[in-house]
């Protein structure tokens, strides 16, 4: 009894490692970013992959629903005055601020892939609904926590829950109609210094 005990608590505790904070920009900040695009409505996975050895690095899904358009971006490290957060969803994720994301990410060190691939309006819904609920995601988790939200959509059924950036896209790239593009940009290995010069192109 002891030891199982003792076993029931060390799976306790490895859990409760594992959690991410809650974290929240105001309700009225989140109110004033969040931007409906036009359509058409679209998923978009975006993969950061290693320059040096093509490994993932990070996942992230663009979700263009009908209400809002959101960035899943579990554990990510990007922040900009311009956006609002909750527990790894990017509100104000309008167009240039999605230019803004990958050129973040996009340096020396790493390139980025986006997969769009089009969707109906309620499978749209259903993934930002998906995302803004699953709550954050510990390091380490994000194509885990990808691969869930998509898998639970219409028609991505298939798609391998995985803790694998490269798994997860070369999967979804397979999918019918998807569009991929590439970016590569030459700045410093400085997240810092991207953001602060994010900030000022913005103004």
């Amino acid at each position: 009894m002891l030891t199982r005990r003792l076993v029931l608590l060390g799976g306790a505790a490895a859990l409760a490692s594992c959690s991410a904070p809650q974290t929240s920009s105001p309700p009225d900040l989140i109110a004033q970013r969040q931007f409906a695009g036009p359509g058409p409505r679209v998923l978009t996975l975006y993969t950061m992959r290693s320059i040096s050895n093509d490994s993932g690095a990070h996942t992230a899904l663009l979700i263009d629903a009908p209400s809002q358009r959101i960035m899943f971006d579990p554990a990510g490290s990007f922040r900009h005055s311009f956006v609002a957060e909750r527990n790894d969803v990017l509100f104000g994720m309008t167009p240039e601020v999605e230019a803004y994301y990958v050129s973040y990410h996009a340096r020396e060190t790493f390139y980025v892939i986006a997969q769009t691939i089009p969707v109906s309006d309620a499978v749209a819904e259903r993934a930002a609904t998906l995302a803004l609920t699953n709550g954050p995601v510990p390091q380490a988790f994000c194509a885990r926590a990808t691969s869930g939200i998509l898998r639970a959509l219409p028609g991505f059924e298939g798609l391998p829950r995985t803790f694998s950036p490269n798994r997860l896209s070369d999967a979804f790239g397979a999918l019918p109609g998807v569009a991929t593009r590439e970016w590569r940009e030459n700045d410093p290995d400085n997240k810092a210094l991207a953001l602060a010069e994010i900030e000022m192109q913005m103004r």
